[in-house]
């Protein structure tokens, strides 16, 4: 329910309903703060702010004439009032109405992102905690590597999201803005001052300087910072689906009862919500192009940013809030298999250990040159089993590569027995853990 809650929520911020609220928001601040200087009386801006109002069905019906939706909009309004309606709209242009407007929308809607994202990172450090010593192997170029643990992984994540939160936060303040500087941004029929009282009634602040319009550079921060964001929920959704595959296997999305994965294969489980949510993302990336193309306008202004803005500004909110809401549903019921991991960590018999054992030998008096011939000729014995289909444990299930390091007389000229096997502790690996926590968890 949460997610839905939080879906319907974004939605409601992008109904016609809400655009011309917002319109009629920003044009009451006007005459507000018309009011305020002395201009419209006092009787008049009472009845506008008590009286003014909407018809969705009647601006259709306007606009389908006049052919422009600002006319219609106050030509409705206007409709609502007596003769105090000639201060409605006074010394204002249409975008000074709707790009404040849209400042209000898109204010509204990253508030809501922001608390999507404090939510996610909030279940990741959860998890992150739950698993802070849970053994796995770590993987480069896909190909195991060194133990790590589940713990560090999602710490990454944490510290990712924690980046991407202060990106939001910034964006906030560069959309936050409004305007109400006339025609061309000259404030000849406004005084300066008029902006002011406006965007402070609202909670913006007044652009230092416009044309016609708000700036789109504003607005194509806004869809570049969504769109990394997308990318990095993209990278934990294509992560947990690699985990999930069935030779690997150490997590999984949780599988509800009655849940069907294959309407041909009954014993299919697969990651939808991540290969959703990897979709998502593609969707959130792509608007970053006609953001950026908005940013060229004609002069003072011209309209070419007009239709793309109706449809990547409110898709990009309401993508991305149900992406993040999804993805926190999947981190936070996430079903992690310990056992497979140390499974895992386990499969190249030891392999993940090299790296120790090389830095031991320079210790010795060893050149890093042979430690290196000496380490990696016995990993290869090793890999030569498993391309044969071998196992990397003896008959005693002991690690292959422990036993061809132990046997090997150029190495153990150089390492007792005992330095070899304490190479092999996964607690070697662990030891800065807890430190690592306290910098990314502070």
């Amino acid at each position: 329910m949460v997610e839905r809650y939080a879906r319907e929520e974004m939605k409601s911020k992008w109904t016609m309903q809400a655009k011309y609220q917002a319109w009629l928001d920003v044009e009451i601040a006007a005459v507000k703060a018309w009011n305020r200087l002395g201009l419209i009386p006092s009787e008049d801006a009472d009845k506008i702010v008590k009286n003014a109002g909407f018809n969705i069905d009647r601006i259709d019906e306007i606009e389908a004439v006049t052919k422009h939706d600002l006319i219609a909009f106050t030509t409705s309004v206007s409709e609502s009032l007596g003769e105090e309606s000639r201060w409605f709209h006074y010394g204002m242009t249409s975008s000074d109405t709707v790009d404040t407007a849209v400042a209000l929308q898109m204010r509204d809607s990253l508030s809501l992102i922001i608390e999507d994202v404090k939510m996610v990172m909030e279940s990741i450090k959860t998890r992150a905690i739950e698993h802070k010593m849970t053994l796995m192997v770590g993987r480069s170029h896909g190909i195991h590597g060194e133990p790590i643990t589940f713990g560090l992984v999602l710490a990454v994540w944490y510290d990712e999201m924690a980046r991407h939160l202060t990106n939001l936060e910034q964006t906030m303040d560069v959309i936050a803005v409004g305007q109400v500087s006339g025609a061309m941004g000259n404030f000849a029929h406004a005084p300066l001052e008029l902006e002011e009282y406006a965007c402070e009634a609202l909670g913006l602040k007044a652009a230092p300087a416009s044309n016609q319009v708000i700036q789109r550079d504003r607005y194509a921060q806004l869809a570049s910072a969504l769109a990394l964001m997308a990318s990095s929920i993209e990278k934990f959704a294509v992560q947990i689906r690699h985990w999930q595959r069935t030779e690997v296997y150490e997590c999984e999305e949780y599988f509800s009862v009655g849940q069907k994965g294959s309407s041909a294969m009954p014993h299919k489980r697969n990651p939808i919500l991540t290969e959703n949510i990897t979709g998502l993302a593609r969707m959130v990336r792509s608007y970053v192009i006609p953001a950026m193309e908005n940013v060229a306008l004609w002069h003072e202004r011209d309209i070419s940013h007009s239709s793309t803005e109706r449809f990547w500004l409110p898709d990009s909110f309401i993508t991305s809030d149900f992406m993040l809401n999804r993805f926190n549903g999947v981190i936070a019921k996430l079903v992690v298999y310990p056992q497979n991991m140390m499974r895992n960590l386990n499969l190249t018999g030891g392999l993940v250990f090299s790296q120790r054992v090389l830095l031991e030998l320079p210790l010795k008096g060893v050149s890093r040159e042979d430690a290196y011939r000496i380490v990696q000729r016995n990993a290869m014995k090793v890999w030569e089993g498993l391309q044969q289909g071998k196992s990397a444990t003896n008959e005693k299930g002991e690690s292959l590569y422990l036993q061809y390091l132990l046997d090997d007389e150029e190495l153990r000229k150089s390492l007792s027995e005992e330095a070899i096997r304490e190479c092999f502790n996964f607690d070697y690996y662990t030891k800065n853990v807890d430190n690592i926590f306290n910098r990314v968890f502070k």
